[in-house]
């Protein structure tokens, strides 16, 4: 069996690809480029959610080929500590930086800092993202969830894309969730609501929602700003064994075990995608196991990703943030 069939077998029943079977099988059929072949020194790129899981491991390894990372996270001390930990083979100086990227002020504070003193920047990292159990609103309001995985990005996307683009051919990369196909695209009901709502909240639908709603952002973001020499992408690392997981979705690690990735595994594709040239090829692309995949898996999510609903998501975000990019 050829690789891109066995591919294809492995993608079509979800599990065998989303665990770590997939990855191994992909990786040896396919031959990957080995990550230690790439070298990424005189890059400078920024990393939410470096502090723990799949964050923590894409840190560890784009500072070990070489990168400059600025390293965000919400607490202070595990921000600190794990930048402190970080490998330097080139003698970069790896930098700090904390925000609660569910808090719009404190986004943009976080890039009016990345403007100021880091003017190298060529590569943006959405990574952050937690599930959460309870519902809870920023100071705006705003469903955190949908706050800190989709306008907290979309605003410092917005902010960062100059800089972005005086350094091209650069990258904005975003880390979603294969728990994404299981949700329509909506904009009217992106944020659920209290219980005894008409639509009570749910953490893991509620997470669902934001995360197609990065990949979607993805897409529009790649159209828009085709030719501005900074291409877009957003990804899924499967199933791994994560801290968030394990906090988040106890009974589903219980049951999955030892199926589920490492989290390097996971992280796999994020640093590769960093890494290599293949991204500038199209723009726009969903991925998982360093090839593209489709967006939907299911009728109903095809239906509801109309031109309409993309064009409200992109304005509602930008009505929210107060910042409208220009090309």
């Amino acid at each position: 069996m050829n690789a891109k069939l066995l591919d294809r077998v492995l993608e079509a029943p979800i599990a065998p690809s989303f665990t770590r079977i997939g990855a191994v099988i992909r990786s040896r059929t396919e031959s990957w480029t080995d990550l230690d072949d790439y070298d990424l020194s005189g890059r400078t790129v920024l990393l939410t959610g470096a502090t723990s899981g799949l964050g923590l491991a894409a840190a560890h390894r784009l500072a070990g080929l070489g990168a400059t990372l600025l390293v965000v996270g919400r607490n202070p001390a595990k921000t600190d500590a794990a930048c402190a930990a970080l490998p330097s083979p080139t003698g970069a100086t790896h930098t700090p930086l904390c925000a609660d990227l569910g808090d719009l002020a404190a986004v943009t504070a976080l890039a009016d800092t990345v403007i100021g003193s880091h003017s190298d920047l060529d590569t943006l990292i959405h990574n952050a993202g937690a599930l959460s159990a309870e519902r809870n609103e920023n100071t705006g309001g705003i469903e955190i969830t949908v706050a800190s995985q989709v306008l907290g990005p979309f605003l410092l996307t917005a902010r960062l894309l100059p800089t972005l683009r005086s350094n091209g051919p650069a990258r904005v990369l975003t880390m979603s969730s294969g728990g994404m196909y299981s949700a329509g695209l909506t904009v009217d009901r992106l944020q659920m609501r209290d219980p005894g709502s008409a639509d009570p909240y749910r953490g893991a639908e509620q997470y669902a929602r934001a995360k197609r709603a990065q990949v979607t952002l993805t897409e529009i973001w790649a159209e828009r700003f085709a030719t501005s020499g900074v291409c877009f992408h957003s990804l899924h690392p499967g199933w791994a064994d994560t801290p968030g997981v394990e906090k988040a979705l106890p009974t589903f690690r219980k049951i999955v075990g030892p199926l589920l990735r490492s989290p390097a595994e996971g992280a796999d594709t994020l640093v590769w995608l960093t890494a290599d040239d293949t991204v500038f090829v199209e723009n726009g692309l969903f991925w998982h196991d360093r090839a593209p995949r489709t967006i939907h898996r299911l009728p109903q999510t095809r239906r509801s990703d109309t031109p309409e609903r993309r064009a409200d998501l992109w304005d509602w975000c930008v009505t929210q943030t107060g910042v409208d990019p220009e090309v």
